[in-house]
């Protein structure tokens, strides 16, 4: 079989868990180990969230004045990698030497007359109480939502239209790699008047690219797993 599965949430990091590298990878850890197990019966597919990281990385980012903070297309790119080197080197502890893993950066096309850019839903980084959200708002132009009890930083989430490596992903899927791509959504580009891509200020819905993934790629099954002791226990 052909499976598309999307780690997200509690998967990666528990809530409100520090986002430290030590307990990413202690839940990686834990999700690679029935990944591992589904790899070796299956063509494995393995997306993920970036929704704690990439907020952190935009926080880091903007502490670093005056240097401007990088914006979120790149901030993406940086969570794919690292997350995705986590997942590929926990697998590859697993899976005998001549299962290979890769991990791909993968730019998805988004509309940049998308909707979503005026109503900004996606939630990323940290959890704080309303006071101090509203105050980080004020000062940064952010956005904010009540999350649950608490506020979070919400960024523009378009609509994924086209995955613009999906013709490698399937390239490596047939020679049997595991592969670890479209990692938080992808990388958010779309296209100006004269059809050149560019990066946008987003962060693309990782169930939404995942099931793009899936159709594209005639998956056999798509799954989301959202909590490590699910994971753990499937």
């Amino acid at each position: 079989m052909r499976l598309v599965i999307a780690l997200g949430g509690n998967a990666l990091l528990r809530r409100g868990e520090a986002p430290t590298s030590e307990n990413q990878r202690r839940s990686i850890k834990i999700a690679a180990e029935a990944l591992a197990s589904l790899a070796r019966l299956h063509e494995l597919i393995i997306t993920h969230g970036n929704g704690p990281q990439v907020g952190l990385l935009a926080l880091q980012s903007a502490a670093h004045q005056p240097v401007e903070g990088y914006p979120l297309d790149i901030l993406d790119a940086e969570t794919e990698g690292m997350i995705g080197y986590l997942i590929e080197q926990e697998l590859a502890n697993l899976l005998p030497s001549h299962r290979l893993c890769a991990t791909l950066l993968t730019q998805i096309e988004v509309d940049a007359n998308d909707p979503a850019f005026q109503s900004p839903s996606k939630p990323i980084g940290p959890v704080y109480v309303k006071a101090v959200a509203e105050r980080l708002a004020q000062e940064r132009g952010w956005n904010i939502a009540k999350d649950g009890e608490h506020y979070r930083r919400v960024v523009a989430s378009p609509w994924p239209r086209r995955i613009l490596q999906l013709e490698v992903i399937k390239l490596l899927v047939a020679c049997g790699i595991v592969v670890i791509c479209a990692g938080g959504g992808g990388i958010p580009v779309a296209r100006d008047d004269d059809g050149r891509l560019h990066g946008i200020e987003a962060v693309i819905d990782k169930d939404l690219a995942s099931a793009l993934l899936a159709r594209e790629l005639g998956a056999d099954m798509l799954m989301m797993l959202t909590d490590v002791d699910a994971v753990y226990q499937d």
